[in-house]
């Protein structure tokens, strides 16, 4: 069943496969400072973003980090060349998802957080 979501104002709209398995929470720069949760599915095509979004590039200049021009969420990941089999979206706005007394939550089910190294 897909699942549904958006950044803040409705202009970029997310449709993933299915509900995250697990979330990864990066602590390379980029992520810490905005703060994301990852959920990451294969490059297959059944992501769907939709609307206009601005890309951010740095670094090894591996991928693009996405965000909504209008309200300024940041809204995914895409490889800038070859792909590395996934995807990644960012979890927080997919409808389901909930933060409650410090556990991440999607339809009410608690959802494991993986830590992803990725300090520079």
């Amino acid at each position: 069943m897909a699942i549904q979501g958006s950044c803040h104002c409705g202009a970029v709209r997310i449709e993933v496969p299915q509900a995250p398995e697990w979330v990864g929470n990066c602590n390379c720069s980029f992520c810490r400072k905005i703060g994301s949760l990852m959920a990451y599915y294969p490059d297959d095509g059944r992501v769907k973003i939709t609307g206009k979004t601005a890309a951010y590039i740095w670094g090894d200049r591996m991928i693009s980090q996405h965000h909504c021009p209008a309200c300024g969420c940041y809204t995914d990941w895409r490889s800038t060349g070859e792909s590395y089999g996934k995807v990644g979206v960012n979890a927080r706005l997919l409808d389901g998802f909930e933060l409650r007394d410090g556990r991440v939550l999607f339809d009410g089910k608690e959802l494991e957080v993986r830590l992803l190294d990725n300090a520079d």
